[in-house]
């Protein structure tokens, strides 16, 4: 039987088109012999809109719930994943070839890493991609640097969560994604900096599409008052998670 990485996507029904495209993606995968993904959808709703662009393959389990954004959506498709990592995939996002083996080969080569990210280009409408101008070396990235930088940066990390492979039991420990309207993997991002190294591959993981419906363009995102509390919640997470001396993982 195989080893098994549980991929987790949230989808809410105006980015359902796009399945496709990501689906396209995971297939484009090769993993070494003895692994497989999974590809766990959780429907943030329960819509008639998401179920006809879910792909028919025995590896992807699809299901619904109560609206509550995409960190609950995550959490419940959490409940429904075996694989002994966990990658977070936006439902308009698209992996790059070869992206899941080398997510992989840094964990398994590394059994004190607790979590990897990569490079992310972000894709416009036209096809034409830009990257990020903070990227760090590849390598590992020590416990709480993410933190540091974060709060260094009007919190903008060195590292996207859009891209996060972490340990499954690690994630669980955490409680997931968190309760937020949005942002929910910004926090987690910052919780598994707090208690684990983890790694940075420097080749691109992640075509980041923008596209006007998505959730991250609204007005709404960047609500003031909404954003500050999302941000000073997510880091008084991370700072009393790194205030526990005894929550730490691989030490």
């Amino acid at each position: 039987m195989s080893r098994r990485i549980s991929v987790i996507t949230a989808v809410h029904a105006p980015a359902a088109h796009h399945l496709a495209d990501t689906y396209k993606s995971l297939l484009a995968q090769r993993l070494p012999d003895g692994w497989d993904w999974e590809w766990i959808i959780q429907e943030d709703g329960e819509t008639d809109a998401v179920a006809p662009h879910i792909p028919d393959d025995p590896r992807i389990s699809f299901a619904q719930g109560r609206p509550g954004r995409a960190g609950m959506a995550r959490t419940l498709a959490l409940s429904r994943g075996s694989g002994e990592y966990v990658k977070t995939l936006d439902a308009d996002d698209m992996l790059t070839p070869g992206a899941l083996a080398r997510d992989l080969a840094a964990l398994v080569e590394a059994p004190a890493l607790g979590w990897a990210t990569s490079r992310v280009l972000d894709l416009f409408p036209d096809g034409s991609t830009v990257g990020f101008d903070q990227d760090p070396p590849q390598g590992p990235i020590e416990r709480g640097a993410v933190l540091a930088h974060w709060q260094a940066n009007d919190c903008r990390a060195q590292v996207h969560p859009a891209t996060l492979f972490a340990r499954r039991d690690l994630v669980l420990a955490l409680g997931g994604w968190m309760a937020l309207p949005a942002s929910e993997d910004t926090g987690l991002l910052l919780a598994l900096s707090a208690v684990a190294q983890g790694w940075f591959t420097a080749e691109t993981g992640l075509l980041y599409r923008k596209w006007p419906g998505q959730v991250t363009s609204h007005a709404s995102h960047v609500h003031e008052g909404e954003w500050q509390a999302r941000m000073t919640v997510i880091r008084a997470r991370a700072e009393a998670l790194a205030r526990f001396e005894g929550w730490r993982f691989g030490s």
